[in-house]
């Protein structure tokens, strides 16, 4: 059946799925596919414009759908899977009464929700200051810092602060011109038990990475050991099959936790590693990781930035060195984050500085994209708009369910 489009209204519409079950991915796709280069990935990317997307593991949903939708909000989940994302992500923080939520770091609530403007500011580890000469307006407020009750009372918002602003109303509107807040009126934020019932219903996996505190653990007596458990207690009670979650964290030690401890989610427990200051893709010198070791280790996923995955070689994208080294020692690679910055050609991107000098263009993705999963072998993307992943997927068959 052909797949209906905008001014395309016909019978077929009789027989599509229900809207809460279709996949719709919009224009972005269409966007960036005619602002590619011509060539074979343009020609075989634009045949597959109407065929029928299907949902896609290689399509992961940072945070949702982060691009438009505050992040980690159950709007934000929701349009991730509209988009066909197979599996979506919870980074797990915990609150003050040790309750675990799905934030993004510890420390974001004063970017990442209204507490700012709430009588809940006066619980933040740093309350508002605004900026005065060459000074920047801040603060700072933890999930650690206020109740679950507390917790669920705020809305949230797109990431982001204007830190030029003098009142708090002016820090929180910082929305990058590149983003937008129409999808922002309502963000509903989770604990990560809500979001673990909503992944179920929307018929995804999971992807919950466990963030570095930024408190002292023991927290009141909770350990990182106690954190970790915690979050994989969480899926055992809501009777979540173990091969359908992918445990994240930056903490080796986390990932060595669970191979041990739970083995049944510690083989596909996913070791996430960054760029570093004196990181070179083509330099096996300046890489901090052991590849060999980490899979003796029990180590099989591990999770690299874009930029640490692709090179420029004869002013083509290829994969890296660093890329080739991890697969030949049987890592299965997952990577992050696409769509995740400005426009390239306006200075954004870090995910793309090793191929920089190939393009500033984002028509790049789809290119990057195709090296990542058909040279790099990538298992699976992170993207703020999981439909561009989608598309790649669906057209290619790359990881479909």
């Amino acid at each position: 059946m052909k797949r209906l489009t905008l001014g395309a209204l016909t019978l077929a519409a009789l027989a599509a799925p229900a809207f809460a079950d279709r996949i719709e991915l919009g224009p972005r796709p269409a966007f960036l596919i005619d602002r590619m280069p011509e060539g074979a990935l343009k020609t075989k990317l634009a045949s597959c414009a109407d065929m029928e997307p299907v949902r896609s593991d290689f399509s992961i949903g940072h945070r949702g759908a982060a691009l438009m939708f505050p992040e980690h909000t159950e709007q934000s989940y929701r349009a991730a899977a509209r988009m066909g994302a197979g599996i979506l992500e919870c980074d797990v923080t915990f609150t003050k009464d040790k309750e675990l939520v799905c934030r993004h770091a510890q420390n974001d609530l004063h970017t990442t929700t209204n507490i700012l403007a709430t009588d809940l500011a006066a619980n933040c580890t740093t309350g508002f200051a605004p900026a005065t000469g060459d000074k920047k307006a801040s603060a700072e407020c933890r999930t650690s810092d206020i109740t679950l009750a507390e917790f669920k009372s705020l809305t949230g918002k797109m990431d982001a602060a204007d830190k030029s602003a003098t009142t708090v109303a002016g820090y929180m509107n910082g929305t990058p011109r590149w983003r937008t807040d129409l999808y922002a009126t309502e963000g509903k934020i989770m604990t990560h038990a809500e979001s673990i019932a909503l992944f179920k219903e929307l018929g995804v996996k999971f992807t919950p990475e466990l963030k570095s505190p930024s408190v002292d653990m023991p927290f009141d007596g909770f350990s990182q050991e106690d954190y970790a458990q915690k979050m994989i207690n969480e899926y055992k009670a809501a009777g979540v099959d173990p091969k359908n979650v992918f445990a994240q964290s930056f903490n080796l030690n986390d990932v060595l936790y669970w191979i041990k401890a739970e083995p049944e989610f510690g083989k596909q427990a996913v070791y996430l590693v960054e760029w570093h200051d004196g990181f070179n893709e083509q330099d096996a010198k300046t890489w901090n990781e052991d590849f060999a070791a980490l899979k003796a280790q029990g180590v099989n996923y591990l999770s690299p930035s874009i930029n640490m995955l692709l090179t420029v070689k004869d002013g083509q994208i290829a994969a890296s060195d660093y890329a080739k080294a991890a697969k030949d020692a049987g890592l299965h690679l997952i990577s992050w984050t696409l769509e995740r910055s400005g426009p390239l050609a306006t200075g954004g991107g870090w995910y793309f500085q090793s191929v920089k000098d190939a393009t500033t263009d984002d028509s790049v993705y789809f290119t990057a994209l195709d090296v990542l999963a058909q040279e790099v072998g990538i298992v699976g993307m992170f993207s703020d708009w999981p439909a561009t992943t989608t598309y790649y997927a669906s057209c290619m068959a790359q990881g479909t369910n």
